[in-house]
C-alpha cells in the first residue's frame, strides 16, 4: 500500500499542474492543514531536480501567504472567539501577560516552527492572536520557509538519484520516520 501511494505521489509530482497542487498544499498547511508541504515538495523535486529551487519558491511563498492568512484568523478572530473560551475557564487575566511575553520573542517562535517539524499553522494564528508586529511576523516566516524549503531543494538537488534509492529501497521506515516527526510535532504544540 505504502509503495502504491509513494507510485502516486511520484506521478503527480510530475503531472503539470504539480506546482499548482503544492502551492495549494503549502498555502493551506501554515493555517489550518494538517500535511506539511515536504510530502509533495520532496517527490516533485526527485523527479523533476532540475526545477528544485523553483518548486521550493512556490513552496516558500505560497507558505508566508498561508501563514498570513494563519495571522488574520488569530487576529481578527480572537475577540470573538478565543477570548470567551479564555474567560470561560478563567484564564482571560492571564493572556495580556502571556502576549507580551510572546511577543518579545514572537520572531524566534515563528523562525524556530517555520524550519523544525512543530506545526507553523499554531505560530501563525498565536503570533495574530497576540498583536506580534506583522512586517516581523513577514520577515521571520521569508527566513524560516525559504531556509527550510530551499536547504532541502539544495540538498535534493546535489543528492538526487541516491537518495531516491535509498527511500526507494527503505520505504517503509522513510514512511515510519515522517509519521513519528509529524506525530511529534502535534505532541509538542500540546505539551509545550
Amino acid at each position: 500500500m505504502i509503495r502504491a501511494l509513494y507510485d502516486w505521489t511520484i506521478s503527480l509530482a510530475e503531472h503539470p499542474r504539480a506546482l499548482w497542487a503544492l502551492a495549494l498544499v503549502a498555502f493551506l498547511e501554515s493555517s489550518v492543514f494538517p500535511i506539511p508541504p515536504d510530502i509533495l515538495m520532496i517527490p516533485m523535486i526527485i523527479a523533476v531536480p532540475h526545477r528544485a529551487f523553483l518548486i521550493a519558491g512556490v513552496a516558500m511563498a505560497s507558505s508566508v501567504l498561508g501563514g498570513m492568512l494563519g495571522y488574520l484568523i488569530g487576529w481578527q478572530f480572537f475577540e470573538s472567539i478565543g477570548r470567551p473560551v479564555l474567560e470561560f475557564y478563567g484564564k482571560d487575566v492571564y493572556f495580556d501577560g502571556f502576549a507580551t511575553r510572546y511577543n518579545d520573542f514572537g520572531a524566534w517562535a515563528v523562525l524556530i516552527a517555520g524550519i523544525t517539524p512543530f506545526p507553523y499553522k499554531v505560530i501563525t494564528i498565536l503570533s495574530g492572536t497576540t498583536g506580534l508586529s506583522l512586517p516581523v511576523f513577514i520577515f521571520a516566516s521569508v527566513i524560516a520557509r525559504g531556509f527550510r524549503f530551499f536547504v532541502l531543494a539544495g540538498l535534493l538537488w546535489k543528492f538526487g538519484p541516491p537518495i531516491r534509492d535509498f527511500i526507494e529501497r527503505r520505504l517503509g521506515l522513510m514512511f515510519t520516520l515522517f509519521v513519528i516527526i509529524l506525530i511529534g510535532g502535534f505532541a509538542a504544540v500540546r505539551y509545550l
